[in-house]
């Protein structure tokens, strides 16, 4: 009985590893059309996000913009930290005359004013991060907003984005890069809305 056992296991796996083994040679059929290659290319293609970004005129327009308020931003909150220094500065020029009580008010006072400065440096910090991060929002839906029309003129199913940032395409046949196409109908689409 045990040997008949043994057998039959043998047999069972036999047949099992010829059965994946065929399965394995031979073609998978799901039902569907398999694409071919050639079909892949004409549905297929990428955008190179660096170079879109570094063309696109209204990309270009919100990174100055931005850049021109972080620095005012910056200088802002340079002006402020130069005036508490200057303060603290005429503080330890004259603390070793002052009265006891008119000392330990200005250092109250200083340690206030230190509270807000961080404060406003922290609020104007996150506002300016907001404020960023909606532009980039308003950036990509218009570039998302125009692929989607441009993917459905041209007949595309995918099209995929490609930046040295986030490598997740590594290779893409030029051929199948369409960024310059798209930067040229995305910068005359934004000239007219700029009329």
């Amino acid at each position: 009985m045990k040997n008949t056992a043994s057998i039959f296991t043998k047999i069972t796996l036999s047949v099992l590893i010829a059965g994946s083994i065929a399965a394995c040679n031979k073609p998978q059929t799901t039902g569907k059309q398999v694409a071919s290659p050639s079909t892949d290319k004409e549905t297929t293609v990428f955008i190179n996000q660096d170079t879109l970004l570094s063309k696109y005129e209204y990309a270009k327009d919100v990174t100055k913009k931005m850049q021109d308020k972080g620095k005012a931003a910056q200088s802002d909150i340079g002006g402020r930290q130069q005036t508490f220094q200057q303060e603290v500065a005429q503080y330890q020029k004259n603390a070793t005359t002052m009265p006891a009580d008119q000392r330990q008010t200005t250092e109250q006072r200083l340690q206030r004013e230190q509270h807000d400065l961080e404060g406003y440096q922290q609020n104007a910090t996150a506002a300016f991060q907001n404020e960023q991060s909606t532009e980039a929002g308003k950036v990509y839906d218009k570039i998302a907003d125009f692929v989607k029309g441009y993917s459905k003129e041209k007949g595309y199913k995918l099209v995929l984005m490609f930046s040295k940032a986030n490598p997740t395409v590594l290779y893409g046949d030029p051929s199948l890069d369409v960024t310059s196409d798209v930067i040229k109908r995305l910068n005359d689409a934004y000239a007219k809305e700029k009329k």
